[in-house]
């Protein structure tokens, strides 16, 4: 059909469009960000393209949501403006029609909502958070860059290199600031070597010196040595570490029976469930006139779009802490936006009084020779 074909056609435009934009916004503010907590040593710089191709997967399903939205709202608006709904309606047409074209063209959409949010988020959520772990289990050496001062893993020492070290294993013209019990103690040393002991790493000194100052007298100690031994290192960390819910998959998720595990799977599921609400409120937002050449819909669809995804992130808040079940926070956050959309469109199709109206009249041609 006409109908449903140029719909759909004009919706996969303006969807395309709007998904290239988004997403360039999206991975500005997220490289920024990431590059700040580079900046700050809370990655590691090498790992900023990984860290923002997961963000950016992680964010997909809203993202998509977002853009299928606004491609509904923008398509519509633009018929009922250009008055090509009088036109489908004179051959009659109804907003309940457009449905059908609707979901046609966003079933691949929601689908690949499913898949981010089901599979894809918590696979990036847990390869994010292998990259920060690791980082932040490497040792004290491994942190030092030469020629830059660093801060140690639990901020009490502060290491410095000559430029001319590796950085990794061996450096030289070691320069270190311990402050821990009341002591502060600087350390300087000719070279460092790291060694690993029963799971302890030691920094090996050799020919330096050490300043010992009591912060609470000022009393100094000064004492030399050929070869001294520091302990840079906590324990190492074993390969398990405790997940995070977010990074756990949809499966294990659902076996997991605490209030914290269930809002996650009501944040996932709901990820899907608006996605097709976006497509309903859309339709039922995109009414307007071709006298008034107002945009006051597009406002209404922004502030439905951002009340809805507050309440939706507010819901799985409700559901981790007790205070709503997780099915019930489905249907009271979602299935109410659902029938709230279905009935504007109901009622602008004339409620009961519109009934029967919903399909699209063709009318033969007229033959040549007639009246």
């Amino acid at each position: 059909m006409l109908f449903d074909s140029s719909v759909r056609r004009e919706l996969w435009r303006s969807f395309s469009g709007t998904l290239v934009v988004l997403l360039t916004v999206l991975l500005t503010m997220v490289l920024i960000r990431i590059l700040g907590q580079a900046t700050k040593g809370s990655l590691a710089p090498t790992d900023v393209g990984l860290v923002l191709s997961y963000t950016v997967i992680s964010q997909l399903p809203v993202l998509l949501a977002l853009a299928l939205f606004v491609s509904v709202v923008s398509v519509l608006s633009r018929i009922w403006r250009d008055s090509e709904m009088v036109v489908w309606q004179s051959s009659g047409a109804r907003q309940a029609s457009f449905i059908q074209p609707l979901l046609r063209m966003a079933w691949p959409v929601l689908a690949l909502v499913a898949m981010a949010s089901l599979v894809a988020r918590p696979w990036s959520q847990s390869q994010t958070q292998i990259l920060k772990v690791r980082y932040e289990q490497r040792s004290d050496m491994a942190r030092v860059a030469p020629g830059q001062f660093q801060v140690s893993a639990d901020g009490k020492r502060v290491f410095f290199i000559d430029s001319h070290s590796d950085g990794l294993e061996t450096g030289r013209n070691v320069f270190m600031v311990n402050t821990s019990d009341g002591q502060e103690s600087v350390v300087t040393a000719r070279q460092g070597q790291v060694a690993v002991e029963e799971g302890q790493r030691f920094l090996v000194l050799t020919e330096g010196e050490r300043t010992q100052t009591d912060l609470q007298t000022g009393e100094k100690t000064l004492s030399r040595f050929e070869t001294a031994r520091i302990r840079v290192g906590e324990r190492m960390a074993g390969p398990d570490v405790a997940p995070d819910l977010r990074s756990l998959s949809t499966r294990t998720l659902m076996l997991i029976n605490r209030p914290e595990a269930r809002g996650e799977l009501v944040w996932r599921l709901g990820l899907i469930w608006a996605a097709f609400n976006m497509v309903l409120a859309g339709l039922s937002l995109a009414a307007g006139s071709a006298r008034r050449n107002t945009n006051w819909n597009l406002v209404y669809a922004l502030l439905v779009f951002v009340v809805y995804f507050n309440l939706l992130s507010l819901s799985q808040t409700w559901v981790a802490r007790g205070k709503l079940g997780w099915i019930e926070a489905l249907l009271l956050i979602h299935g109410s936006l659902t029938l709230a959309a279905l009935a504007v469109v109901w009622w602008r199709d004339g409620g009961w009084r519109g009934r029967g109206l919903g399909r699209v009249r063709t009318q033969a041609p007229l033959q040549k020779g007639s009246a």
